[in-house]
């Protein structure tokens, strides 16, 4: 054991996770309303009831009274178990009250508590959100992704950032690889290490950033000390952070075209790619069979890769979901339980925190006054003179329009109060506030009004660069992602699933200029929101996936990631659609929330040949000449078309609002267990209908054994015009495992000629 001026490492550790926890849930009147205590318990004292000391320390926590007073939903209805430890200490970390720590030490085996906050620490932390750890699961059982080669195909990579060193990596690659490390503008040979294998299409240097921000997502290596101007301070790291990289640029300051990333998948293919993230957009209004990006990663799929891409953003790729191909896994995009925060600091002792980007250092700021004008229209309109002091925004425009009509001055310093909920305005601003500003929600404002107005002399001190996490509820789904069905294919359920797509912090060129307002300034790293974002997620679930299960097709990866996804967020309740703020159907949410975990071992899956493929394709009264476009050969077999695709869902078009309808699939599925299982079917029946599933009990004798099911679904029509959804589950009968597929019934939408 090491030691660390005399204190045994183990108990450092300890003590600095729970510092952690203590400043990072501290706050007075928002976001969290408990603090971390470390909790020494005398284990000689534990009833002879619980079998261990983990079950113990739950129970004790769960016997405490609490009072529910959170900020909007973003609070923990209970008191909250971090950590437990039976061996450096005796006792557990977790989060209390005042009131509930009173309670506590009321119980049996109670000997302190104590809380700190000298340390802030915080990790980069998408993988911890998606419960990806060194322990168990899938990093372990896939070694990190070692070996599996994604391709990404975007605006190139910055190779000197530190994502893309090869520390820890063997220097022998994989024998599958064919490719190369292009020569050209500023990017020569040498750039290329063990970790970045291969770049391709001309100069690989990036210039846009997108490119370099979306690999170090998939697969960048682990780099301490990563942060965006002190905000996400930790170690960075990528979701197959041992995964090889071959980079194709196709995106320049000139133009993006499809040929180009075209191209760039054949060139991949060639080139022995295992996975391709593809962070970018169809061309608009091309139908399906003049369609270069379907027809390549139709291509990907044929050769056995899977392309793992984005489903769009409102404004720049239209209203249309992008990406929406069945052999294709489409990705949207959700928030993450970390938020960046502000602390304001009144005069009266109150604190209030809001949220925040500003990437300024303030931290010499006396307090100032506060300036608020309860005409409500001071941020709405041109300020005719700047006010020494912090300005309150209480506008009736936009909150976007309010903080680019304040950005245009250098003001001391702004808060602005949210109209809706904090997360859905976050959506709508550009993240990176260009002025030392916040936004708070309506409730922390009543508090804040009710101060200003009680004195003739308000004042306050603003300070950034905070980070909390451990936010509720999340996921919420992105309200600026796009929504299904895919035009191309209204009968296939798109999009897939959720992952992470909102303030997600990743590396960036150290020499690319970003300006926000009047500040110009550059950053290793960078936090971004949109489904570009969320793609390099899934890409990275999808080579760990590959790692641990090489066997596996694309539709098998896709499949089980799809049917081991989670359509609940971190309260256990549905997870939200942040555009409506009501349950998210699975055309915003696909199957839910990607669990890496889950995904390594399924049960099932719905597997899915080339010929399946064709099949469908075969049922679109395509000619001859265009399937063959598809299939690269006029050889191929529509001996037996059908729409009714191996997908691991089920969706129901009305034509109209009233008419019944009846609707039969079938579908068959894998024994990817170990051995010998039973599943019976389970049904959350979308409202207005009926399904049947025949037979009811699946019996597998063996692994990779086939069986296949019927579903009828009837649905007695409403007038109401709305989407209805629910699941079919088959669930493993002594056991852990469950197979969910998403059943939709919405308005009918045709494909576009």
């Amino acid at each position: 054991m090491g030691f660390v001026n005399g204190v045994p490492l183990r108990h450092l550790f300890f003590l600095v996770s729970c510092l952690l926890l203590a400043l990072r849930a501290e706050s007075t009147s928002s976001l969290i309303r408990r603090t971390a205590y470390m909790v020494h318990m005398d284990t000689s004292l534990m009833p002879k009831a619980f079998k261990d000391h983990h079950t113990w320390y739950s129970s004790t926590i769960d016997s405490l009274k609490f009072n529910n007073s959170g900020f909007e939903n973003y609070q923990s209805s209970s008191p909250s178990l971090i950590y437990a430890y039976d061996h450096a200490l005796s006792g557990f970390c977790a989060l209390f009250s005042l009131q509930e720590l009173q309670d506590l030490k009321k119980s049996v085996g109670f000997i302190s508590a104590f809380k700190d906050s000298s340390f802030t620490l915080h990790t980069t932390h998408t993988p911890e959100f998606l419960s990806l750890n060194p322990s168990t699961g899938l990093w372990p059982a896939s070694n990190y992704g070692e070996d599996v080669i994604v391709g990404v195909i975007d605006s190139g990579v910055w190779p000197e950032s530190e994502s893309f060193k090869d520390n820890g990596m063997s220097p022998k690659l994989p024998k599958k690889w064919k490719g190369m490390c292009v020569e050209g503008q500023s990017f020569n040979s040498s750039l290329c290490n063990a970790k970045l294998i291969g770049v391709s299409m001309n100069s690989a240097r990036d210039t846009r950033g997108h490119g370099t921000y979306t690999a170090s997502i998939a697969a960048g290596n682990y780099v301490a000390g990563a942060n965006f101007f002190g905000y996400a301070s930790g170690i960075a790291k990528g979701i197959a952070p041992r995964a090889r990289l071959a980079v194709y640029k196709v995106s320049w300051n000139e133009g993006r075209y499809v040929y180009d990333a075209a191209a760039a998948i054949d060139q991949a293919i060639a080139d022995g790619v295992d996975i391709i993230s593809m962070s970018l957009s169809r061309p608009k209004n091309v139908p399906l069979q003049r369609d270069l990006l379907a027809k390549a990663t139709f291509g990907a799929m044929a050769n056995g890769v899977l392309v793992s891409s984005s489903a769009g953003n409102k404004g720049t790729d239209g209203e249309i979901l992008q990406n929406g191909y069945p052999w294709v896994l489409t990705v949207t995009a959700g928030t993450t339980d970390r938020w960046y925060t502000g602390t304001l600091a009144l005069e009266n002792g109150l604190s209030i925190t809001g949220w925040t980007l500003f990437i300024g250092n303030i931290s010499n700021y006396r307090s100032l006054p506060l300036v608020y004008e309860k005409r409500r229209f001071m941020c709405d309109r041109a300020l005719w003179e700047i006010p020494i002091g912090i300005i309150i925004c209480n506008g009736y425009l936009p909150l976007s329009h309010q903080i680019q009509n304040i950005a245009q001055y250098r003001v001391w310093g702004a808060v602005f109060i949210a109209n809706k909920s904090i997360s859905s305005e976050i959506e709508n601003t550009q993240h990176t506030i260009p002025c030392p500003c916040m936004i708070i929600s309506s409730r922390d404002a009543l508090a804040l009004l009710e101060y200003v107005e009680s004195t003739n002399s308000p004042l306050a001190r603003m300070t950034f660069h905070q980070t909390v996490e451990g936010i509720k509820p999340a996921p919420i789904v992105s309200a600026n992602a796009l929504r299904g069905p895919s035009l191309l294919f209204p009968g296939i359920l798109k999009p897939d699933v959720l992952a992470p797509g909102t303030l997600v912090l990743a590396a960036w060129p150290s020499k690319l200029k970003m300006e926000k307002g009047w500040r110009t300034f550059y950053s290793r790293y960078n936090i971004l929101s949109g489904t570009s974002m969320a793609c390099p997620h899934a890409s990275g679930v999808a080579a760990l996936l590959k790692g641990a299960h090489p066997e596996w097709s694309p539709s098998g990866i896709r499949s089980a990631i799809m049917t081991t996804a989670n359509p609940l967020d971190n309260t256990h309740s549905p997870i939200k659609d942040n555009m409506n703020n009501l349950a998210a159907s699975p055309l915003a949410m696909g199957a839910g929330q990607i669990q890496p975990n889950e995904a390594l071992d399924p049960g099932l899956i719905y597997d899915a040949t080339p010929q399946d493929y064709v099949n469908l394709l075969c049922s679109m009264n395509f000619t001859t000449e265009e399937i063959s476009s598809f299939t690269r050969s006029r050889n191929h077999n529509c001996s037996t078309p059908s729409s009714d695709f191996n997908y691991p869902a089920f969706v129901v078009s009305r034509h109209d609002n009233v008419t019944p309808i009846v609707q039969k699939f079938q579908r068959t599925v894998t024994n990817v267990g170990e051995g010998a299982a039973t599943y019976k079917a389970r049904v959350t029946y979308p409202e207005g209908s009926t399904v049947e599933v025949l037979p009811g009990e699946l019996i597998f004798r063996k692994k990779y054994e086939k069986q296949s099911y019927n579903v009828t679904i009837s649905h007695k029509g409403n007038n109401d015009g709305e989407i209805s959804f629910g699941a079919l589950i088959w669930v493993e009968q002594n056991g852990n495992r469950a197979v969910r597929s998403p059943i939709v019934i919405s308005p009918a939408i045709y494909p576009r000629e």
